[in-house]
C-alpha cells in the first residue's frame, strides 16, 4: 500500500532489494524505509535467513504505512517499524547490532532535482532532514564490523558516494551500473553498491543491468524476473 498523494516508490528499491545478498541469521536495518518496500521484498525472498528487520523512518505518515504493510503481509514476528531521526541513531538502536544495512537515500540537495509540491514526497527525495554523510554515519554506527551496507544512488554522483563511503570506513566490494536500455551512447542512470565496514581491497564490477529491452520498450527479461513469484519464498530461492 502507498499513499495516493505523497511519496510513492519507484523502481530504485526494487533493484536494490534484488541486488542484496544475505547470509544466515541476518539482522537488517532499512534506513529511510518509506512504505517498507525494501524490507517487504527481502522478507518475502529470504524469510528464513532473517532474524529481524528494523524499518527506520522519520516521517510519521510513512512509518504508519510501513506498519500496515508489515501487518498485511504477516511479517510482524520479524519486522518492526521505528519512527526516528537517523541523525540521532544512537538514541534509538544499539550500535553495531546489525549485520546488514539497506538504504534508498534521498538523492537531491534541497533546491535541486525534481521538485514536488507534496511535502512527504519532497522529504523522501530531497535531503531535507539528512545528508549523504549523515546517512553513512548512521550506517557506520549501526552495522557490525565487517557488516555490509547496500545503497542505490544516481550514477553521475558515484564519485562522491565512493569518497564518502571511504571516509566512513566502508570498502566497496560489488558495484553494478543500471542503464535504461542498451545504447552505445546512453549514460548509466543508477548505481548499486555493496560495501563492507573495514573491508579489504578488491571489488567486483558486475555486468551492466538494463531495465528495458529498448527505448520505450518492455521490461528486460532480467527486470521481469524481479516481479515473478518465488518458487520458495521461505528460502529466497527463485
Amino acid at each position: 500500500m502507498q499513499h495516493r498523494d505523497g511519496y510513492r516508490f519507484s523502481i530504485d528499491p526494487v533493484l536494490l532489494a534484488h541486488f542484496v545478498r544475505l547470509g544466515k541469521e541476518e539482522k537488517i536495518l532499512d534506513l529511510g524505509t518509506g512504505c517498507g518496500i525494501i524490507g517487504l521484498i527481502l522478507l518475502y525472498r529470504f524469510s528464513s535467513s532473517i532474524i529481524s528487520l528494523t524499518a527506520f523512518e522519520i516521517q510519521k505518515g510513512l512509518a504508519g504505512l510501513a506498519k500496515e504493510n508489515c501487518e498485511v503481509n504477516k511479517f510482524q514476528q520479524q519486522m518492526r517499524v521505528v519512527e526516528g531521526d537517523l541523525r540521532n541513531i544512537k538514541q534509538v538502536v544499539q550500535p553495531g547490532l546489525f549485520s546488514t544495512i539497506v538504504c534508498n537515500p534521498p538523492f537531491y540537495a534541497v533546491g535541486s532535482g525534481r521538485k514536488s509540491q507534496n511535502k512527504e514526497a519532497e522529504i523522501a527525495r530531497h535531503q531535507v532532514f539528512c545528508t549523504l554523510p549523515e546517512i553513512l554515519s548512521a550506517a557506520e554506527i549501526s552495522v557490525k564490523n565487517r557488516g555490509k551496507v547496500y545503497l542505490v544512488y544516481p550514477a553521475d554522483a558515484l564519485g562522491r558516494l565512493l569518497v564518502e563511503l571511504r571516509k566512513k570506513h566502508f570498502a566497496v566490494k560489488r558495484l553494478q551500473l543500471i542503464y535504461s536500455y542498451p545504447d552505445q551512447t546512453g549514460k548509466a542512470r543508477l548505481v548499486l553498491v555493496e560495501a563492507v565496514k573495514n573491508g579489504g581491497e578488491g571489488m567486483d564490477v558486475l555486468a551492466p543491468f538494463y531495465i528495458y529491452n529498448e527505448k520505450n520498450g518492455a521490461y528486460s527479461e532480467a527486470m521481469q524476473q524481479f516481479y515473478k513469484a518465488n518458487h520458495d519464498s521461505s528460502t529466497g530461492k527463485e
